[in-house]
């Protein structure tokens, strides 16, 4: 995903920027993605962080990470995320999110 705008650090309001939040996300990632700490340019077995996939109509699939492992819902399922955040870095955006829910 390509920036829109050039602020630091993250926040809700550039998440809104770039996901619709009345229209619904979808869940592409059956399991989590474990992100590894780096020492000396080496990976350890610590995890820092985890990411998992997701998909919104009109925008292309991108990425969220969540501090801690959450429990991620089935293929294709409608989610909610617990403050959703992104940043805007060069001209890529990340998204974080404290936790994720399915939509019933």
């Amino acid at each position: 995903m390509r920036t829109k705008k050039r602020i630091s650090g993250y926040s809700e309001e550039i998440a809104k920027d770039y996901i619709d939040v009345k229209k619904p996300i979808y869940s592409l990632s059956t399991e989590l993605i474990p992100q590894v700490v780096f020492e000396d340019s080496k990976p350890t077995d610590e995890i820092a962080s985890y990411k998992a996939w997701f998909i919104q109509e009109g925008v292309e699939p991108f990425q969220v990470k969540f501090d801690d492992r959450v429990s991620l819902p089935n293929f294709m399922k409608i989610v909610n995320f617990t403050s959703l955040e992104a940043c805007e870095v060069r001209y890529n955006v990340y998204f974080k999110a404290k936790d994720i829910q399915e939509v019933k």
